[in-house]
């Protein structure tokens, strides 16, 4: 799998990657996020050994993100997890591939502005992509941590990247995740159903709390409380994007204004979609809605555990991915 050379990719996951393409003048990059203690879980879920040789969720999305083209590792995680995740997670990549870690924290804040007293929870999602900002000059993709994505959305993604054009700015992207994709068999889930324009670039997200299949269909729960069905490929957005680097100074000019409006609620959030949504308002950038065939699956509770590890045993004995990834 590493007979190719690729450039860079963060991937940022509350914990953060970056990587690049190698047949480009310029790196790509990707960010994962999502590296900090799971209270419904139980414990640090990102480091859960889930494969059959003790692979991480986030293993797979490395091994499907370098064979789709990224290269370079940035992970941006919480000071206190350093030990245990250079242990655990960068040790195994080193030979491989480019790795960086930086750090995140609740006190990095622009001048002017104190973490209030009393908050420990971290300032969101897109706070997070903000701590690659240094180290990140290329088009970058950012995932979540503890979601399996598929090989499939990877390529899409890395392929989209990868042709932007050298010095692009505000053309960003989203995997789109096919709805019938993403289900629980557990009950329903929340997803955000996503539109788009003839161009097929964004418009809307709308957050619909439940959706299960009802009667075989797709179904979400609308305002009044009926169930209303949609299409198994609507796509969904499982907080999979890709970025250029202008999306920095747009994050940091706009985390100011989140600030003065929510300094003092310690449970705020700065989340992507937040910026994104105002980039689209404001039609400053444009966000392509990438299909993929990948189905995605995460582990939220302890519950979710055994699931996942029969799905990704089920793909190793397919011949999806071998036995041992690193």
């Amino acid at each position: 799998m590493f007979k190719k050379s690729f450039d860079g990719f963060i991937f940022y996951f509350y914990l953060c990657a970056v990587t690049n393409f190698l047949n480009k003048t310029y790196e790509t990059n990707l960010i994962c996020i999502g590296c900090w203690y799971g209270n419904r879980y139980g414990g640090l879920k990102q480091l859960d050994g889930l494969g059959p040789n003790g692979e991480t969720i986030m293993d797979y999305s490395i091994f499907d993100a370098i064979r789709g083209g990224f290269g370079k590792l940035v992970f941006v995680i919480r000071k206190d997890f350093e030990k245990d995740f250079r242990e655990k997670i960068v040790s195994k990549y080193e030979n491989h591939i480019p790795v960086e870690v930086v750090f995140q924290d609740i006190n990095d804040l622009p001048a002017g502005f104190t973490c209030p007293e009393g908050r420990v929870k971290p300032w969101g999602t897109n706070h997070a992509v903000l701590m690659g900002k240094d180290v990140i000059k290329e088009p970058f993709a950012v995932i979540n941590a503890d979601d399996f994505y598929g090989r499939d959305s990877f390529a899409v993604l890395g392929k989209y990247l990868s042709e932007l054009p050298e010095g692009a700015k505000n053309d960003y992207c989203m995997v789109g995740f096919r709805v019938g994709n993403t289900l629980s068999e557990s009950g329903t889930v929340a997803r955000g159903i996503c539109s788009a324009d003839e161009a097929g670039h964004l418009t809307t997200v709308v957050e619909r709390t439940e959706i299960m299949r009802v009667d075989g269909v797709v179904s979400y729960k609308d305002e009044e409380g009926k169930w209303v069905g949609i299409e198994d490929n609507t796509p969904v957005s499982m907080n999979m994007w890709g970025f250029t680097p202008d999306y920095f100074k747009y994050s940091e000019d706009y985390f100011v204004d989140f600030l003065k409006a929510n300094i003092g609620n310690i449970k705020s959030e700065y989340f992507i979609p937040l910026m994104v949504n105002k980039l689209i308002n404001e039609k400053t950038a444009t966000v392509k809605v990438l299909d993929t065939t990948s189905k995605w699956f995460g582990v939220t509770y302890a519950a979710d555990r055994q699931s996942v590890v029969d799905k990704i045993q089920a793909l190793v004995d397919a011949g999806e991915y071998p036995a041992k990834l690193f």
